[in-house]
């Protein structure tokens, strides 16, 4: 008997499976029928769905993100330029940095 390879899902279609199961218009039966899946990945991707909704109405901060301060980005990328501007002025500077690399 050869190997069967296990077939991977993208989260959109889980979504999409997911979504139509919790609309109840068709039956699970159905719906996996439709869609060429097993009747259980469609009762388990609805009730992950239904557990993981309230995650989507979550703050960025409760979902462990960082706030982003843009003001000292935007200085960051001053300075960058800045100090960019005057090497490519003084052509000198870079090639004692580029000999000194060596």
């Amino acid at each position: 008997m050869a190997p069967t390879t296990r077939r991977k899902f993208t989260a959109e279609f889980k979504a999409q499976v997911a979504v139509a199961a919790l609309k109840g218009d068709k039956t699970v039966a159905e719906l996996a029928q439709t869609y060429g899946i097993h009747p259980t990945m469609v009762t388990q991707w609805k009730g992950r769905l239904e557990k993981g909704a309230a995650h989507v109405f979550e703050s960025k901060e409760r979902l462990g993100e960082a706030p982003v301060d843009l003001d000292a980005l935007y200085r960051k990328i001053g300075q960058i330029e800045m100090e960019r501007d005057f090497l490519a002025s003084r052509p000198g500077i870079i090639a004692a940095l580029q000999r000194g690399r060596r």
